[in-house]
């Protein structure tokens, strides 16, 4: 039903599962043996997130050493129509002092200008967590960039605006299961 308000398909959903999966792996790699607590942002996030922790479980159900796991979940406000504000309000962040001597993986669907990572980080480091990561599904190629980059990356993507997989242009589109590119002219029916 939103054929005509998208330019392109960037990334079909078979290649986002495979990626998550290899992610999977690396995180449990890297983590594995300790607690983790898995933060994720929402509410773009929770698609991702939702398919990394299964990956996690089932490579769980499949080692000899599996890594226990638990969750939260975090807003992080930063977007009205298609403009990144300056400020980053995190909703639901009196809880982070809970994340003490934690080792902690911050997933992530997109990252930007990296601020608002950088931001959260800075909350969280106030917390004096044990160790924190993060994995974001995708980071764009963008000027505005702040230079930050996640431990764990799954595509590099253009500067446009993405829609799919849970990214949402005004709540739109969160149900198509590809990433793709958002037409200008749907950028206008979708305003609010």
């Amino acid at each position: 039903h939103y054929e005509e308000d998208l330019d392109s398909v960037i990334i079909p959903s078979g290649l986002i599962k495979d990626r998550t999966e290899r992610l999977a792996r690396d995180i449990v790699r890297d983590m594995g043996g300790h607690h983790i607590v898995a933060l994720c942002v929402l509410k773009g996030g929770y698609k991702f997130f939702a398919d990394l922790m299964d990956f996690i479980k089932t490579l769980n159900q499949n080692s000899d050493k599996s890594v226990p796991l638990t969750v939260d979940f975090i807003r992080l406000k930063s977007y009205s129509n298609d403009q990144s504000t300056n400020s980053v309000k995190v909703i639901g962040g009196d809880e982070l002092s809970a994340l003490t001597g934690k080792n902690v993986l911050i997933v992530e669907d997109i990252v930007e200008t990296g601020r608002t990572m950088e931001t959260l980080l800075k909350l969280l480091n106030e917390c004096h967590p044990k160790m924190v990561k993060v994995v974001s599904l995708l980071v764009k190629r963008t000027p505005r960039s702040s230079g930050y980059r996640p431990d764990y990356i799954g595509f590099e993507v253009p500067d446009k605006f993405l829609v799919g997989y849970a990214l949402d242009y005004n709540e739109y589109f969160r149900d198509l299961s590809h990433i793709c590119i958002l037409s200008d002219r749907a950028k206008e029916k979708y305003k609010v």
